[in-house]
């Protein structure tokens, strides 16, 4: 009768043992705590900006958090992984899910949405200006006619180094189109040799330069913070007398964020015992540039140069005295879209990207 008493025994330390096996591979198959098998579905609106539907899942995790753009700071976090977030522009995007664990570590899965403006800009909408005025000859002009930038007309400015402003971009070709009449200069963001932006940057230095006359220049802005178009000239000269002696006429500069995208500014620099300057702003009534199409204006004689938006006239500098001769040599025109910078500050969360700068054409005319 004893031997049925141990043979049980027996049977009840090893189901015992093999239980205890069971628990601890259970155990070890994730002993740290942390998240695995992250998987993220994305749904995009049917059309144009809208909510972006994100459903992350992971095994072992605790919490979720979604990141958008380079934000450090969580657009949002739960413990389910469904996101509902609202892009209310058009644009490439970045966004990051992050799966939790017990043990405060995670997992992440990053992803890049584009959602597209159904709604363009079209290059008929805004402000636009004649192909002769009375007294004055048309000398040159860019309609950007063709799918091809005219480099008889225009040259690259490539390469990053802050281009003296602590701006972050790389210009580049790349960045740069032609199409339906109309010039198109793109700020990405993306990383290249070092950059974290790029853009483009046109000059037409040694090929089309000019002193005196009428330049109207049609052309719809981008907006955002950091962002920094500029429609400007500087010296023909910049290589032998270097800036601020060769001149510099800014017919437009607008930067972008902090409610500043409705206002543009007109400024001229020059050497007079070192850096000089002075300039004036524009500011819509209603609305921002990057609205619809505008047209930005100087007329420059031998004595004044006057800055125009849309024909109306909010700047006017005297160009007679003796330590403003850079202002009677010839200049040429520089088109470009920086990043960041000493003056419009860098790009935050709120920047959309790509941004575009768009030129409908160019014209300079001259006194008969």
């Amino acid at each position: 009768m004893k031997k049925p008493i141990f043979h049980g025994l027996l049977l009840s330390f090893l189901f015992l043992v093999t239980i205890s096996l069971i628990s601890c591979k259970d155990e070890e198959e994730n002993p740290t705590g942390d998240p695995t098998n992250l998987t993220v579905e994305v749904t995009l609106p049917d059309e144009g900006p809208g909510v972006v539907v994100i459903h992350a899942t992971a095994d072992n995790a605790t919490e979720y958090r979604l990141y958008v753009g380079s934000s450090t700071t969580a657009a949002a976090t739960n413990t389910s992984g469904h996101f509902e977030y609202e892009f209310p522009l058009a644009g490439t995007f970045q966004i990051e899910v992050r799966a939790y664990g017990s043990s405060g570590r995670y997992i992440k899965d990053s992803r890049q949405i584009v959602l597209t403006d159904e709604d363009p800009i079209t290059i008929g909408e805004g402000y636009t200006t004649p192909l002769q005025y009375d007294g004055y000859q048309l000398v040159w002009n860019d309609e950007f006619d063709g799918n091809v930038l005219n480099t008889q007309f225009w040259s690259y400015e490539t390469g990053a180094g802050g281009w003296g402003n602590n701006e972050l971009q790389y210009y580049r070709p790349e960045n740069t189109s032609v199409d339906g009449g109309v010039l198109t200069i793109e700020a990405r963001k993306e990383s290249y040799s070092g950059s974290a932006y790029t853009s483009s940057r046109l000059v037409t230095r040694d090929k089309k330069t000019f002193t005196y006359g009428r330049v109207d220049i049609r052309a719809l802005l981008p907006k955002g913070q950091g962002i920094w178009p500029a429609l400007w000239t500087l010296g023909n000269n910049i290589t032998t007398v270097s800036w601020p002696a060769c001149g510099e006429i800014d017919i437009m500069e607008m930067i972008g964020g902090s409610n500043r995208e409705k206002t543009v500014h007109g400024t001229l620099h020059w050497e007079n015992n070192g850096h000089a300057q002075y300039g004036q702003s524009y500011t819509l009534s209603s609305g921002i540039f990057a609205d619809e199409y505008h047209v930005f204006t100087i007329i420059w004689d031998e004595t004044t140069i006057k800055w125009y938006v849309n024909d109306v006239k909010f700047n006017e500098v005297d160009i007679t005295p003796g330590h403003m001769t850079e202002f009677h040599l010839k200049q040429f025109f520089i088109f470009n879209v920086a990043v960041g910078g000493i003056w419009p500050g860098n790009p935050d969360a709120t920047t959309v990207f790509p941004q575009q700068l768009k030129v409908d054409y160019i014209r300079v005319f001259q006194k008969n």
